[in-house]
């Protein structure tokens, strides 16, 4: 199965796909999808959405997992990366994907066995289990990475053969 990791955001998307066959990882592509911050929202989404398309069309996911949003502080930022999170979910709806979403706790817990790790053993687990030669940059690419895993390691579940089965009757 491929999966497409996402990490959504309004200056950077972090992505990466993975190959999860026979419990094993194979690393396929990964990197940010990056907008100015000086562009007006609308055109920094398009671009969101644009290289999203370009990305599932090169790639050919089966699945998408996306990070859901947490955010405390700063709310104006949040309402932008939640609508860089929107065209996320239309682009991947759009391509007809499965799309799963995980908390940033759910993540953890999948990758070090514990919701409140540190975000630098995620970083560390997600290069050693992924077999990479070097931490990927930025921390949004990991991250994304790690939402894959955290998918791979989900995605057996009852919901999600529930879901096929629905989207396939209704199809």
């Amino acid at each position: 199965m491929i999966i497409l990791g996402i990490d959504p955001g309004i200056a950077i998307v972090g992505w990466g796909v993975v190959d999860y066959s026979d419990s094993r990882f194979r690393t396929i592509a990964y990197g940010a999808i990056t907008t100015e911050s000086g562009m007006e929202v609308e055109l920094r989404l398009k671009k969101i959405y644009e290289e999203l398309n370009e990305i599932i069309d090169c790639y050919r996911p089966d699945e998408v997992a996306v990070e859901e949003l947490f955010f405390t502080k700063n709310v104006t930022n949040g309402i932008a990366v939640a609508e860089a999170r929107g065209v996320i979910l239309l682009c991947a709806s759009q391509h007809e994907l499965y799309l799963a979403e995980y908390t940033p706790m759910q993540v953890k817990q999948a990758i070090v066995g514990y919701g409140k790790a540190e975000k630098q053993q995620v970083m560390t687990l997600v290069t050693t289990l992924l077999r990479l030669k070097q931490m990927p940059k930025p921390d949004d690419v990991a991250d994304a990475l790690a939402i894959a895993v955290c998918h791979a390691h989900s995605g057996s579940s009852k919901l999600r053969s529930f879901y096929n089965q629905k989207k396939t009757v209704l199809s």
